[in-house]
């Protein structure tokens, strides 16, 4: 799948996102190594802390149904540069993936792509992993 389809998809998930306090919307696509796409959007809550991100939602989706070998994830924000991936989200990508693709847009209809390594050199692991 190329680049910029998956990141038609992320737009389209970003139009569910449910935002009253930021008023931010976020989507994600995420492509899985069997091809499937997984997509979410954030969801927040008043509580702030109960907030899930676009790349957690789409990647928990996959989880549930079974898919655990990521390829790509594609992310667009309400901005007009890129939206990358907050701290945590890289976090959850990383327990997956440390050479998936994030895919975001630089400006319009111009695609950056980075690994997740880029983004996230050194990232938690257990020791002896």
């Amino acid at each position: 799948m190329e680049a910029k389809e998956l990141f038609r998809l992320a737009s389209e998930a970003r139009r569910n996102a449910y935002t009253p306090y930021s008023k931010f919307r976020v989507g994600a696509a995420l492509l899985t190594k069997s091809g499937r796409i997984f997509t979410g959007c954030n969801i927040e809550n008043a509580t702030y802390g109960a907030t899930c991100c676009a790349e957690r939602v789409a990647i928990f989706k996959a989880i549930s149904e079974g898919e655990t070998a990521f390829e790509a994830i594609a992310v667009q924000g309400d901005n007009s540069g890129p939206t990358f991936p907050c701290g945590i989200c890289r976090q959850v990508m990383s327990e997956f993936s440390q050479s998936m693709e994030v895919i975001l847009e630089s400006n319009e209809n111009d695609i950056e792509i980075y690994t997740l390594e880029d983004l996230l050199p050194y990232g938690f692991k257990l020791s002896g992993e």
